[in-house]
């Protein structure tokens, strides 16, 4: 019978130090020093070597800072969801008032991003792309105003 993995075998023992932790959490050891310096996880416990070791509930913390930052959340408002999170007595208003905050910062970028494209697709259709020099988008990089993307149409 093949052995299991070094993590899956130690699962349950804690503390661990900083490299399982990363593991386990799927963040890399650099940026677990960044958030315990940022102050989005408490300080850890050290080993008399100095090494850092980590438990279970730092880790399922480090777990929620990760998917937080996969929805694109910033760090201070991830400060504010830890302490939500960890304060039972919270309203699960204050939760989604954070999250419909940034749904709406969402969509102002995503708006920007798509008139981005428009522009850029605007001027890639006005481009010859040919051996010729004359090129708009170059043009409007430069805010040639002899050729403004606005009259490209």
């Amino acid at each position: 019978m093949p052995s299991l993995p070094e993590p899956a075998r130690n699962q349950d023992r804690w503390p661990i130090p900083i490299g399982q932790a990363a593991q386990r959490s799927g963040i890399s050891a650099k940026m677990v020093r960044h958030y315990e310096s940022l102050g989005l996880l408490p300080r850890v416990t050290r080993t008399g070597g100095g090494y850092r070791q980590y438990g279970e509930t730092d880790v399922r913390q480090l777990r929620f800072i990760r998917r937080a930052r996969d929805l694109g959340f910033s760090i201070d408002e991830i400060t504010e969801l830890l302490d939500l999170w960890s304060n039972r007595g919270r309203a699960s208003a204050s939760v989604k008032r954070i999250a419909q905050r940034h749904v709406d910062e969402l969509s102002m970028r995503i708006d920007s991003l798509l008139a981005m494209q428009r522009s850029l697709k605007q001027l890639l259709h006005h481009c010859h792309g040919d051996d010729g020099p004359d090129c708009p988008i170059l043009d409007d990089l430069a805010g040639d105003t002899r050729r403004p993307s606005a009259s490209l149409n």
